[in-house]
């Protein structure tokens, strides 16, 4: 079945089509043209952009536990997270699964099988509008971690795997004082012994497990092709360690330093579109829009809220003064390409009709409509 979606502005990789038609044929873009067609939808001079592609949220977690000590049920949540991500204009999405936890107890370790079965159930049984994939995120100073990532790593929807560590002291949280911050919101009764003693304590494990637990996960990630990813990256060094990994993603780099290293050394970089939404990093590291300014910023991910997507890609083109085909790209084509999609996130002859139209409102970027391979989903 043959369908034209006319009268758009259509954001190529290397151009904007001022007033085009795209066509598509059996789910993919069958042809472009530069002048509206005589029929078709008429989108009215909306931009037409490649589907979003995010290869890092947690957005899953909130749905979980919508209120604290609330666990909800596991398939309905994941329904919920579902559209809350197409209608940011989300139509591939890298659920990021935490495999581990330095907390005694969290959402994550008690749901992370339950969630892996209900995402992979959904794809299944077409209750999923979104295409959904796996990032699987390794505490690597976890305990339990080989236990718990052997029964999922050798799923063919597994896409990325990234290797972590929370230790305290270094990476995201060499500010102790930040570290402390953080986390004394989540602790009931926390004081500064309390606190020391749960620094040592993760500090033992980091000495006991992350070394062998990073050189296992990598070994099993480069076996079955999977990209790998680094994560909070701080110095020269980290990024020199993410190298001899095999590393090919850099996630949220904390300084700049990190990110123009990872850039010297071919290492794509990923950063928040909350922290470009918000005009900082909530943790007190490296800005996103200072990263951009400066080349230093390859792709974005929504992180914890999917709506910032979208908005961070506009505020790149807004405010760290890119063209708007580079800014799309940071969203669509060069998270599809890090993690080996070669069928998406690009407005090409070919590809996947996995569309996303949509209109602003000065700094705010309103979706309007959604296709996943030419169906239309929001």
């Amino acid at each position: 079945m043959k369908q034209i979606l006319n009268h758009a502005r259509i954001v190529l990789a290397d151009r904007v089509i001022d007033n085009g038609a795209l066509e598509i044929e059996n789910g993919l873009i069958a042809a472009i043209h530069e002048q509206p067609q005589p029929a078709g939808e008429n989108l009215a001079g909306a931009l037409l952009l490649p589907g979003l592609v995010e290869i890092h949220t947690d957005n899953l977690e909130k749905h979980l536990m919508p209120r604290n000590g609330v666990l909800w049920p596991i398939l309905p949540a994941v329904i919920t997270h579902d559209a809350q991500c197409v209608a940011s204009g989300i139509t591939t999405v890298l659920d990021a699964l935490a495999v581990g936890d330095l907390e005694g107890e969290s959402v994550r370790l008690d749901t992370l099988h339950s969630s892996f079965q209900a995402i992979d159930q959904g794809m299944r049984e077409d209750a999923l509008r979104a295409d959904h994939l796996f990032h699987l995120r390794c505490e690597l100073a976890y305990p339990k971690l080989m236990d718990e990532l052997l029964p999922l790593i050798a799923h063919p929807a597994v896409k990325l795997v990234s290797v972590m560590d929370h230790t305290p002291g270094q990476r995201q949280y060499r500010d102790l004082e930040q570290y402390k911050k953080y986390y004394g919101k989540k602790k009931v009764g926390w004081n500064q012994d309390t606190f020391l003693a749960a620094v040592e304590e993760r500090k033992a494990k980091q000495a006991e497990f992350a070394g062998r637990h990073k050189q296992a996960v990598v070994e099993m990630a480069r076996a079955r092709g999977i990209a790998l990813a680094s994560h909070d990256d701080t110095d020269e060094a980290h990024i020199a360690e993410a190298l001899r990994d095999g590393v090919a993603i850099s996630e949220f780099p904390t300084t700049r330093e990190a990110a123009a290293a990872a850039k010297r050394h071919g290492l794509a970089t990923v950063m928040g579109a909350p922290n470009v939404v918000r005009g900082g990093s909530h943790s007190g590291n490296v800005a996103a829009l200072e990263l951009a300014r400066h080349g230093l910023l390859d792709i974005l991910s929504s992180d914890y809220v999917p709506a910032s997507l979208l908005h961070g890609a506009w505020l790149l083109h807004a405010q760290a003064g890119w063209s708007l085909p580079r800014a799309v790209a940071a969203v669509s084509l060069n998270p599809a390409r890090a993690v080996g999609l070669a069928d998406r996130g690009d407005i090409a002859v070919g590809q996947r009709a996995d569309l996303v139209a949509m209109t602003a409102r000065g700094d705010v970027p309103l979706v309007r409509s959604v296709w996943k391979l030419g169906g239309r989903v929001f």
